[in-house]
């Protein structure tokens, strides 16, 4: 007999060989229902494993991340044995999950058109139906690559030549069909229920524009069908909410092709991100941030002594000034380093918090490319602080809860996750470990709840990073925590402690916004365009019923200027209704109508986008609440709808 220990604590004594799904049965049949894999000891496996020694069990089910993640990479060679019953001499290049569903690139003569879709997904459901068991089965490297040549799937023998050559290579089959394959896997093709392919893209193998272009296959699955409605509904939602289509209409940017990845900033555009970077200084000055400002190009020394060089130079854009390299920054990090070491330190110094809002440009590849979400230059709202040994948890929790009240202040929950050192790192194990610990304290202290993501962090440190999630379910990463005590070391920065000698100080790396364009991005599609009152380019839309309403309109538009409120009149010979329409496509907060009444009596007829008719106000009672709802960034109407 072996001990297993479960999820819940309690201990299971199961006889040696029992697989994970007769302990899943065991526990309940529903359990053994909704399983989808099993994880040992941490280690992710089919539910055909089989437990042979005392060990630590967790049944995962598909709203695990891993459960989710095996019932879609078992979707995916679905699709690809669908593929290869239907277009024979198609060659399978990698076919991973992905955050809500799957892909899979082929090399195949034919070109895959929309309604090949719907071909591929009527063949994945008979295969389905077919209740094929997914089987695993391993072979020594060479017999592996034998196996696949014979079977003329070239990449995948390029993949398994990758490999050390005393690896043992995995593989699963189902039914006729067999897939290089590390795992895991649902046990069988019938316990994917419902799937949906949806778009077709070109990718190079393995990501490099220099490979051949390959056909991918984009799809989603689920355990249910109403779940699939629900995210095809989200989808759709998410298409009339898309940022790149409602910042051509709202006229906020331009994506041009004179500058793939570089976007053009717009008038509109300009003033939701002033207004944003508005508020990010008044933070800061709150909470005692020095800004700064730092060149956007400097010389390869630079990046060599903070390792940019060697570890990041592939994203980096590089030319040569009198003979000597230069670098465009993707970072703002190496020159605040030039910029504390302009000065000596002393301990009374420290903290010391620079925030710089800091043009940034980073070498993405074309087929990245992504509306604001993914682009080539972009405004990062950085902020490093240095401080003592001692001071570090204080500064992680105050980073934290200025984070935190960023992503409120728009609506957003989010969660955390904590990332730990990667396989290719620098620094000593005692410095990694101090920095781990430090930010997990700090965690824990202030009772965030956090996911760790173990060998994800930076190269020169552990990280905490913010996902926001929107309305629509979807989550983002934006905020970020870095703690670095290897660059004060590169650059030998130093401060005077109290025993009068030199000290190095830590340093933490941090963005709330992280990208400025980015966040702007997500921003139009959480509010769909409809921003709110403070952040709107246009505040207030005057609407004038005939000409001569027209010098009246001119003299609130006068007024509400000179209280900072921002207001466009349309005094246009055109019908009110065709005005109004044409106001509430531009999705501005307020309209005011004027006509006879309005002149007459020095008031405005008020429209709310979001509360609808107001009916007739005061001019000056207008304007009161609305600075008060700009005053307060509120993100809901301060006035309250007409009886």
């Amino acid at each position: 007999m072996v001990k297993v220990k479960l999820k819940d604590g309690s201990i299971k004594e199961v006889a040696k060989g029992t697989s994970v799904y007769d302990i899943a049965a065991a526990i309940s049949g529903r359990l053994a229902k909704e399983a989808v894999v099993g994880e040992v000891n941490g280690k992710t496996v089919d539910l055909s494993y089989k437990i042979n020694d005392d060990c630590e069990l967790n049944i995962l089910k598909f709203e695990d991340h891993e459960g989710a993640h095996a019932f879609r990479h078992t979707s995916s060679h679905i699709m690809a044995q669908a593929v290869k019953r239907l277009f024979p001499d198609t060659k399978l290049a990698i076919g991973p999950a992905i955050d809500n569903g799957f892909y899979y690139d082929f090399d195949t003569e034919h070109k895959f058109v929309p309604e090949d879709l719907e071909r591929i997904e009527a063949e994945m459901q008979r295969i389905i139906k077919e209740d094929l068991k997914l089987e695993r089965f391993e072979l020594p490297r060479d017999e592996a690559i034998k196996f696949m040549a014979e079977k003329g799937e070239a990449y995948k023998v390029e993949l398994i030549n990758d490999l050390p050559e005393d690896a043992i290579i995995s593989f699963y089959q189902q039914g006729d069909f067999v897939d290089l394959c590390a795992g895991c896997h649902v046990s069988s093709t019938k316990e994917v229920k419902s799937i949906k392919l949806l778009s077709l893209a070109g990718a190079y193998w393995r990501g490099n524009e220099k490979n051949k272009m390959l056909q991918r296959i984009y799809g989603t699955s689920f355990p249910k069908a109403s779940m699939l409605e629900e995210y095809l509904n989200m989808l759709e939602e998410a298409k009339k909410r898309d940022h790149r289509k409602l910042g051509k209409e709202l006229e906020l940017f331009s994506l041009m092709e004179e500058g793939p990845g570089f976007p053009f900033m717009l008038p509109k555009g300009m003033v939701v991100k002033n207004n944003l970077l508005k508020y990010w200084r008044e933070l800061h000055d709150r909470a005692n941030y020095v800004e700064i400002e730092t060149p956007i190009m400097l010389n390869r020394h630079l990046w060599e002594t903070s390792g940019h060089w060697f570890h990041y130079k592939d994203n980096m854009y590089t030319l040569l000034i009198d003979e000597e390299d230069f670098a465009v920054k993707p970072m703002n990090c190496p020159g605040c380093m030039l910029v504390y070491k302009t000065a000596m330190r002393s301990y009374k110094d420290l903290p010391l918090r620079m925030g710089e809002i800091g043009r940034v440009h980073r070498h993405e590849l074309s087929g990245a490319l992504h509306g604001l979400m993914r682009v080539r230059a972009f405004t990062q709202d950085d902020a490093h602080i240095f401080m003592l040994p001692e001071q570090i948890k204080d500064e992680i929790i105050g980073v934290v809860n200025l984070i935190d009240e960023v992503y409120k202040t728009f609506g957003f929950s989010y969660h955390v996750e904590l990332s730990t050192r990667p396989e290719k790192s620098m620094g000593s194990d005692e410095d990694w470990q101090l920095a781990e610990e430090s930010l997990k304290a700090a965690l824990e202290e202030m009772q965030v709840p956090y996911k760790l993501n173990p060998g994800d962090g930076a190269f020169y440190g552990p990280k905490i990073d913010f996902h926001l999630r929107d309305c629509l379910g979807r989550t983002w990463q934006c905020g970020t925590i870095q703690l670095d005590m290897q660059m004060p070391q590169r650059f030998d920065l130093s401060y005077i402690g109290r025993d009068g000698e030199k000290h190095r100080p830590i340093m933490i790396h941090r963005v709330a916004f992280g990208s400025i364009e980015r966040f702007m991005g997500i921003l139009i599609e959480e509010f769909a365009g409809k921003f709110p009152a403070w952040l709107a380019p246009v505040q207030v839309k005057l609407l004038t019923i005939a000409d001569r309403h027209t010098p009246y309109a001119e003299e609130v538009v006068a007024k509400l200027r000179s209280k900072g409120i921002r207001v466009e009149l349309d005094d246009r010979a055109e019908k009110i209704g065709f005005k109004i329409r044409e106001a509430q496509l531009e999705k501005g907060p307020y309209m005011l109508i004027i006509g006879d009444k309005e002149a007459e009596l020095g008031g405005v007829s008020v429209r709310s986008r979001d509360i609808g008719e107001l009916g007739s106000m005061p001019l000056e009672a207008f304007i009161e609440t609305l600075l008060v709802e700009i005053g307060e960034r509120s993100l809901k109407s301060k006035f309250e709808k007409a009886e």
